[in-house]
């Protein structure tokens, strides 16, 4: 049993080794392997397959050249496959995080100017929410508008309606499910 554990342990060194010695099969190997789970780790959190081969590209490239800088010494034989996948993570929320992918309209806005903005599925989506967003009670409205539109914290939310802090986010989350479950309707 042990003997077995030493030898995959050792595989996972030498697939390392193979990848710092920049071997064109194992660069391959290694890449093709990983993909799926970059890939399914991208649209579970709203990205498309354009996204997912985006990023993972930069970030097999940060791997590859965190190898080759001797930045990234593996503890097991799991560990290159593990850190590929915090740097897509940490590369993907990057990409949620950045103006470029923030479009933020009121949702008591018109809707007549944002179909420049949008694309056509994001803008029936979010016509959908703002047409549900209706039917949720006026506090309701107004703890989401402040803390998602107007980025006022759960302190100055709690002040103003005359709660807690926990039962401020409580009720905001509360009032973002039935949202949620308005838009499964």
């Amino acid at each position: 049993m042990q003997r077995n554990t030493l030898k995959e342990h050792n595989a996972g060194f030498i697939e390392y080794d193979a990848l710092k010695a920049n071997d064109e099969a194992a660069l391959k190997n290694f890449y093709t392997n990983n993909y799926y789970k970059a890939e399914q780790y991208i649209l579970k959190n709203n990205g498309t397959i354009e996204h997912a081969k985006d990023i993972y590209q930069e970030a097999f490239i940060a791997f590859w050249r965190n190898i080759q800088s001797e930045k990234f010494h593996p503890e097991n034989e799991n560990s290159p496959a593990a850190y590929l996948h915090r740097i897509v993570k940490n590369k993907w929320l990057d990409h949620l995080r950045s103006h470029h992918h923030k479009k933020i309209i009121s949702l008591q806005s018109d809707t007549d100017n944002i179909e420049e903005v949008w694309p056509e599925e994001d803008l029936r989506y979010l016509t959908e929410v703002k047409n549900k967003f209706k039917y949720l009670g006026e506090n309701c409205r107004e703890v989401l508008i402040r803390f998602y539109y107007k980025k006022e914290s759960m302190r100055t939310i709690a002040e103003k309606f005359e709660w807690t802090e926990a039962t401020a986010k409580n009720n905001k989350y509360r009032c973002l499910q039935r949202l949620r479950d308005l838009l499964k309707k």
